[in-house]
Protein backbone atom coordinates (compact mmCIF):
# COMPACT_ATOMS: atom_id res chain seq x y z
CA UNK A 1 0.00 0.00 0.00
CA UNK A 2 1.53 3.62 -0.95
CA UNK A 3 1.55 6.01 1.34
CA UNK A 4 0.06 9.37 0.67
CA UNK A 5 1.89 12.57 -0.62
CA UNK A 6 1.77 15.34 2.19
CA UNK A 7 2.03 18.60 1.67
CA UNK A 8 4.22 20.95 4.04
CA UNK A 9 3.67 25.08 4.02
CA UNK A 10 6.53 27.12 3.30
CA UNK A 11 6.30 27.99 7.34
CA UNK A 12 6.79 24.39 8.53
CA UNK A 13 9.54 23.95 5.75
CA UNK A 14 11.71 27.42 6.84
CA UNK A 15 11.16 26.14 10.44
CA UNK A 16 12.22 22.25 10.34
CA UNK A 17 15.27 23.73 7.84
CA UNK A 18 16.14 26.67 11.05
CA UNK A 19 15.96 23.40 13.31
CA UNK A 20 18.20 20.84 11.54
CA UNK A 21 21.04 24.07 11.68
CA UNK A 22 20.35 25.32 14.87
CA UNK A 23 20.34 21.70 16.13
CA UNK A 24 23.36 20.43 13.82
CA UNK A 25 21.73 17.12 13.41
CA UNK A 26 19.47 16.50 10.63
CA UNK A 27 18.78 13.27 11.62
CA UNK A 28 17.18 14.21 14.68
CA UNK A 29 15.25 16.83 13.42
CA UNK A 30 13.73 14.52 10.40
CA UNK A 31 12.50 11.77 12.77
CA UNK A 32 11.40 14.50 15.57
CA UNK A 33 8.95 16.11 12.63
CA UNK A 34 8.29 12.64 11.20
CA UNK A 35 9.71 13.60 7.80
CA UNK A 36 12.03 11.66 5.26
CA UNK A 37 15.48 13.01 5.32
CA UNK A 38 15.73 13.07 1.47
CA UNK A 39 12.72 15.77 1.78
CA UNK A 40 14.77 18.03 4.46
CA UNK A 41 18.08 17.72 2.84
CA UNK A 42 16.45 18.59 -0.27
CA UNK A 43 14.49 21.82 1.23
CA UNK A 44 17.79 22.84 2.64
CA UNK A 45 19.29 22.66 -0.66
CA UNK A 46 16.63 24.69 -2.01
CA UNK A 47 16.75 27.14 0.68
CA UNK A 48 20.71 27.86 0.63
CA UNK A 49 20.44 28.19 -3.31
CA UNK A 50 17.03 30.44 -3.63
CA UNK A 51 16.92 31.97 -0.21
CA UNK A 52 13.75 33.49 0.53
CA UNK A 53 12.32 32.58 -2.84
CA UNK A 54 12.22 29.19 -1.65
CA UNK A 55 8.75 27.09 -1.69
CA UNK A 56 6.54 29.20 -3.79
CA UNK A 57 4.10 26.77 -3.97
CA UNK A 58 1.86 24.64 -6.25
CA UNK A 59 4.90 23.62 -8.19
CA UNK A 60 5.30 26.55 -9.51
CA UNK A 61 9.46 26.95 -11.02
CA UNK A 62 11.59 28.89 -8.52
CA UNK A 63 12.19 32.16 -10.15
CA UNK A 64 14.11 35.05 -8.37
CA UNK A 65 12.41 38.43 -8.44
CA UNK A 66 14.80 39.33 -11.47
CA UNK A 67 13.48 36.66 -13.40
CA UNK A 68 10.17 37.44 -13.18
CA UNK A 69 10.64 40.56 -14.07
CA UNK A 70 12.52 39.61 -17.02
CA UNK A 71 9.33 37.05 -17.79
CA UNK A 72 6.98 39.66 -17.73
CA UNK A 73 8.88 42.30 -19.36
CA UNK A 74 9.29 39.86 -22.47
CA UNK A 75 5.75 39.34 -22.21
CA UNK A 76 5.36 42.57 -22.31
CA UNK A 77 7.70 43.20 -25.44
CA UNK A 78 5.96 40.10 -27.29
CA UNK A 79 2.76 41.62 -26.77
CA UNK A 80 3.60 44.92 -28.12
CA UNK A 81 5.14 43.47 -31.11
CA UNK A 82 2.14 41.34 -32.82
Amino acid sequence: MSKRKRNYTTDFKKKAIELSYSRGSIAQVYRELDIPSSVLSRWRREFSEYGKNSFPGRGKPKLIEEQREIAALEKELRDMTI
